[in-house]
């Protein structure tokens, strides 16, 4: 029997797993410039906490989470999304004691048990960043701002980002009784799910792809017309703060989020690169979420981002980090010499590549070219002698000589790159 991986479950092979770097180097300068700091939790956490964060009625909980029960009897969850668990970490350790402001940001993989999409897996990898104990909206627009600079910098103009307000415990419900008179009239066109949160979690069917449920909701109420007068000046002001800084941003009134714990602000990085699967980057507000939990009473936002999709969007661009110098030797005896300068070369900081078989010269050198390698030099009899050599400058064959020792290199492949 053929061993394969676990279907939904990807490796992430070296070429790949670069443009990953790229993307998680990216992220972690421009959140560390914001402020952030990075927090590493579990990627496993008892079930309940997911059951009262993300709230029993939502599909996640209802059908995609890995629970199983271990050994000890316990109820136990593979994360499938990560605030929770950030914001269990922040209340255990007591974080709000040194100070209720908070900035943290975390990378890695979640798991939800969906059907396996382009862009979209059953162990799937995040970047997300959290701001804990502000309730002004300059948080949220820092947020924002701080997303839509991430992007910039990583070289891509999709995704856009589209923003909301989904009010708050006191405005909310009123929304909600609205959504469910107009939805009572066409329960027949809803789907099964949709007839199902119908019951549960009216605003969800706001979100359903289904071609039929998107004709039914069409005229659906604007939450944004049934908010109070402090989230309507809450999303207001972030707005402003959008504007002052020459953000650009949309209003979609029908984006909702699929986790019970958001209020006011929400948002999304929307894309038509990637098919039906448009958002890459997603949060919005939790102001009750902390307590919620057991914690103080302190508000929160936070986003995460997909990685698989945001490497999607990378398109083929390439990321891998080619040799400066491939070092080839005419016969076994100048192989200690050649080992000697790679070793202190690569110590340097000079990316250094040799043959390792003892092949002939015009292997190495198809190697070299394999690599696609900077600079070539070949190490004879006469080049040990001299103790200087020819260097071949790959692109174009102009050729350079230099002594052989690693300051002689080191100085012709830094001269090189000016």
């Amino acid at each position: 029997m053929t061993l394969t991986a676990v279907k939904g479950f990807n490796d992430i092979l070296p070429d790949e797993s670069r443009r990953w770097q790229h993307i998680e180097q990216t992220a972690r300068r421009v959140f560390e410039l914001n402020g952030f700091g990075e927090i590493r939790v579990p990627v496993m956490e008892k079930t309940e906490l997911f059951c009262r964060s993300i709230g029993d009625a939502t599909d996640i909980v209802e059908k995609e989470m890995y629970t199983f029960t271990d050994k000890g009897e316990n109820s136990v969850t593979l994360r499938p999304e990560g605030t929770a668990g950030v914001m269990r970490a922040f209340i255990e350790h007591k974080l709000y004691a040194q100070d209720p402001v908070a900035k943290l940001y975390y990378m890695g993989p979640m798991f939800r048990y969906e059907r396996p999409q382009k862009g979209r897996y059953r162990q799937f990898h995040q970047i997300g960043a959290e701001i804990t104990g502000v309730h002004d909206p300059l948080a949220d627009a820092q947020v924002l701002n701080m997303l839509a600079t991430f992007f910039r910098e990583i070289g891509l103009t999709e995704p856009t980002l589209q923003i909301n307000s989904l009010g708050c415990p006191e405005c909310r419900p009123a929304y909600r009784t609205a959504l469910r008179s107009f939805l009572e009239e066409r329960l027949g066109a809803l789907c099964e799910d949709c007839k199902r949160r119908f019951a549960t979690n009216p605003l969800r069917t706001l979100d359903c792809k289904v071609p039929g449920c998107i004709e039914s909701t069409a005229g659906a109420p604007s939450v944004l017309e049934h908010l109070c007068k402090g989230c309507d000046d809450h999303f207001s002001t972030v707005k402003h703060y959008l504007d002052l800084s020459a953000t650009p941003y949309s209003i979609n009134a029908r984006m909702v989020r699929g986790l019970d714990y958001y209020t006011r602000t929400t948002f999304e990085m929307v894309t038509g690169l990637l098919g039906s699967q448009s958002a890459v980057a997603a949060g919005g507000r939790y102001d009750g979420l902390i307590s919620q939990l057991g914690g103080p009473a302190i508000p929160g936002i936070g986003f995460a981002m997909g990685l698989e999709r945001v490497a999607l969007l990378l398109g083929s661009q390439e990321f891998t980090t080619l040799p400066d110098l491939f070092i080839a030797t005419m016969g076994s005896s100048e192989r200690d010499v050649a080992f000697s300068l790679l070793d202190g070369l690569i110590k340097s900081g000079v990316r250094v590549e040799m043959d390792y078989e003892g092949k002939s010269l015009k292997s190495q050198m198809r190697r070299a070219d394999k690599l696609k390698a900077r600079y070539s030099v070949v190490i004879g009899e006469n080049e040990v002698a001299a103790e200087r050599a020819t260097f071949k400058r790959m692109a174009d064959g102009l050729q350079s000589d230099a002594a052989l020792t690693v300051s002689g290199i080191q100085t012709l492949v830094m001269k090189s790159e000016q």
